[in-house]
């Protein structure tokens, strides 16, 4: 007996301390590239390529900073707010429309419902870069390349975010609330916005987040679309920037910079958004 009871604890340190280490390594993976990329953001030219990169010798963080914006005539200035403009709105619509056409699936029948929605889970299988080529012939097709809708509409659907708003629905809103409301007096439209909308909440956050890291982070549709620097986000922006470092070695600093910046907007979403985003993701669990 006690030997057993002395070699059941065992176990149990030997499971926390492997656990510890998992999630030390994990978080040690995570967050050394951001550190790196605080540190090289205040580094000049020279530092970058020497020796003394975590040190806090030389460090010019308002200079690169005003350097990134001045840089171009300022160019960087409109890939961020271009970037602002795709990311926030085209989430928040995107969100939407997702959730709405979930709701639709969960709450009415129609032919043909459960096949549809069969569709839409295949097409969450389908990487975006695969319809990159098609999206840009049916864009060429109607006169919208190197347009800003050539980008803004295609991130407006994503059949991902309809699969969840089903799911939210199916979690936050009872058929009974919907029947007492049209019991009522209310349509259907006043049912959705007044009623429905206001449970989804949770559901609808969740969506605008996933949108919004999403075409925050997309690359290969603006790079297929837009030739008009103008139209580029940040992303793209980057990119030709950290081109043309090879031949003139003065972009190294900014492009560490721009990405730094880069990274703002998605951590201010997540910290101000995570408590419903959190009630969001335990919708199905709770159900």
């Amino acid at each position: 007996m006690s030997a057993a009871g002395t070699t059941l604890p065992r176990h149990r340190l030997l499971g926390r301390a492997t656990v510890n280490a998992v999630v030390a390594l994990s978080v040690l993976y995570t967050l050394l590239p951001v550190l790196w990329l605080v540190l090289a953001a205040g580094k000049t030219r020279d530092a970058l390529f020497g020796s003394d990169l975590l040190s806090l010798k030389d460090f010019s963080f308002l200079a690169n900073l005003h350097d990134l914006f001045a840089m171009d005539e300022g160019r960087y200035g409109r890939w961020y707010l271009n970037s602002l403009l795709y990311a926030v709105v085209g989430a928040a619509l995107g969100a939407l429309i997702s959730v709405a056409c979930g709701y639709a699936f969960d709450k009415y029948r129609f032919r043909h419902k459960e096949k549809l929605f069969g569709l839409v889970l295949a097409a969450v299988m389908v990487p975006q870069t695969v319809l990159a080529l098609p999206l840009y012939l049916m864009a060429s097709g109607t006169g919208l390349v190197n347009t800003f809708w050539a980008v803004f509409i295609p991130v407006l659907f994503n059949p991902f975010g309809v699969y969840l708003g089903r799911i939210f629905s199916q979690g936050y809103v009872p058929d009974e609330v919907l029947e007492a409301a049209r019991m009522d007096g209310a349509g259907e439209l006043t049912t959705y916005v007044r009623v429905a909308l206001r449970m989804l909440g949770p559901g609808l956050v969740t969506v605008f987040l996933f949108q919004l890291t999403a075409i925050w982070n997309n690359f290969f549709l603006p790079m297929v679309m837009l030739s008009n620097q103008d139209l580029y986000p940040v992303s793209l922006g980057l990119y030709t920037w950290n081109s043309s470092a090879s031949v003139s070695p003065e972009y190294y600093p900014v492009v560490i910079m721009g990405s730094l910046l880069a990274v703002l907007p998605l951590i201010l979403a997540f910290a101000l958004l995570q408590r419903f985003w959190r009630g969001g993701l335990t919708a199905g669990a709770v159900k």
